[in-house]
């Protein structure tokens, strides 16, 4: 598996280094130290997503733009859900090489880097929950550190090819993780784009290509992560426990409907190998929904249950 050259290098190459790995993952890293703090000039495109949000006051806003912002939010949401985490890290259904591959790609969309890094680190995750060794613990290391602050640190760029043997064996997964921005950048490229056709060619619709561009792009993406970060920095801190866990996971209802049923996050902790999170029929999981869809149309199979052991340890 690919590996780091730890030796030192002076600050200028080690700054061009940086900007390397802003395209190519596998750049060699400037050194193994430091490996908690935030690698700021790493972080750069991560905080210009954000800011560039706030160029929706020069472009405005159109019914058009926000059906895209919020489509663009429903299906990578399930793509990170359904298959960044439910699949490639708890295998908990199968299905074809070219439809892995395929949500991979709408995965990686989502800037939340490749599938071998989510998985990668969300094994690890469940390994040490809530402990120092869990970098996104709230308990243990705060609020804002466990909601975006270990994202940026330069141990939480690297990917643990030692969690993930058998997805590294696929070289496209590899590639992806590799190349993580090619992918956003394209669904930018597309969005401005389709925005300027329209303009051009239906002008009623009031759209324009840096408008779909910020409203598709950057605030469908960076709403998206945000979503997808409360089960790290809230779901560990408020509401119920139904499972007697080692570690703080809650089920939240309004953090299951924000993420499609990912804050039913007590009921994972204590059994993640079901692709089932919502254990009870009115606890409403729409990632389950979707899997359970695409099983009718035969495009993925073998959807591990909720075994009734499970639901016998129930507190209630």
């Amino acid at each position: 598996m690919p590996a780091s050259d730890s030796s030192p290098l002076p600050p200028a190459p080690r700054r061009i280094a940086a900007l390397r790995r802003w395209f190519d993952t596998q750049s060699p890293d400037e050194d193994q130290g430091g490996g908690d703090r935030i690698d700021w000039l790493r972080a750069v495109p991560f905080v210009g997503l954000h800011l560039a949000c706030l160029a929706v006051f020069w472009v405005g806003v159109s019914p058009v733009a926000v059906i895209v912002a919020v489509a663009l939010y429903a299906v990578r949401m399930f793509a990170i859900t359904g298959f960044y985490h439910r699949y490639f890290s708890h295998r908990t259904f199968q299905t074809s090489r070219v439809l892995q591959f395929v949500f991979a790609l709408i995965g990686a969309s989502s800037v939340q880097r490749g599938p071998l890094w989510w998985a990668a680190h969300h094994r690890n995750h469940h390994r040490h929950a809530d402990t120092v060794a869990d970098p996104h613990s709230p308990t243990v290391h705060g609020f804002w550190r466990s909601h975006a602050g270990w994202f940026l640190t330069r141990e939480g760029f690297r990917t643990d090819w030692s969690r993930i043997p058998d997805l590294a064996r696929y070289p496209e997964l590899r590639w992806l993780d590799r190349y993580d921005t090619v992918v956003p950048v394209v669904l930018a490229a597309g969005l401005y784009a389709l925005g300027a056709v329209l303009e051009r060619v239906a002008p009623s619709l009031d759209t324009s290509g840096p408008q779909l561009l910020v409203w598709g792009f950057f605030i469908s993406t960076v709403v998206l992560f945000h979503a997808t970060v409360t089960i790290n920095s809230l779901a560990h801190r408020f509401g119920k426990r139904r499972f007697d866990t080692r570690d703080d996971s809650r089920n939240n209802l309004w953090l299951a409907l924000l993420t499609f049923g990912e804050g039913w996050h007590n009921n994972h902790h204590f059994f993640p190998g079901t692709a089932r999170q919502g254990f009870r029929w009115w606890e409403i999981d729409l990632t389950w929904y979707g899997l359970r869809a695409m099983a009718l149309l035969g495009l993925v199979r073998d959807l591990k249950p909720v075994p009734a052991w499970v639901l016998a340890k129930a507190r209630r």
